[in-house]
């Protein structure tokens, strides 16, 4: 019987984390593939970074309730290899009281280490978020 890949299946991984985002009641379920001390880093789309399960928690959760509706798309989902995923995200939301959408699309650079989620970078120009990526790959080589 041949070996099964131990390896876990870090796309995934990726595409169960945004699918229980849309529910946002399943923020236990985005969180429980990040690592404990997972780095959020959304500096460049202007909101900051947060360090650790609490920051991130309490940052999705209050991201989520500023919005009525909220999808965040994964238009696809590059597994790179030594830990490095991309993911080109599409988010359509609509904020509470008001009745226009907005939306945006960003790429999603995730690090992975034994399994989970380490570093979550977010770059609003894709080209710059996928040439990062794929550094970070090479880099980890």
């Amino acid at each position: 019987m041949p070996d099964e890949s131990t390896t876990p299946d870090l796309v995934k991984a990726i595409r169960g984390m945004f699918e229980a985002g849309d529910r946002r009641q399943a923020l236990d379920s985005v969180m429980s593939v990040l690592d404990p001390n997972v780095v959020m880093d959304l500096s460049r789309v202007g909101v900051g970074s947060f360090t650790g399960h609490a920051a991130v928690r309490e940052f999705v959760a209050d991201w989520w309730g500023s919005y009525e509706d909220f999808e965040n798309k994964p238009e696809e989902i590059i597994d790179l290899d030594n830990g490095v995923v991309l993911s080109i995200s599409h988010q359509i939301a609509r904020p509470v009281g008001v009745s226009g959408q907005v939306e945006r699309s960003d790429a999603y650079v995730f690090l992975f280490e034994a399994g989970a989620v380490v570093q979550w970078t977010a770059y609003p120009d894709i080209d710059e978020g996928r040439a990062a990526a794929e550094r970070l790959a090479e880099e980890r080589e």
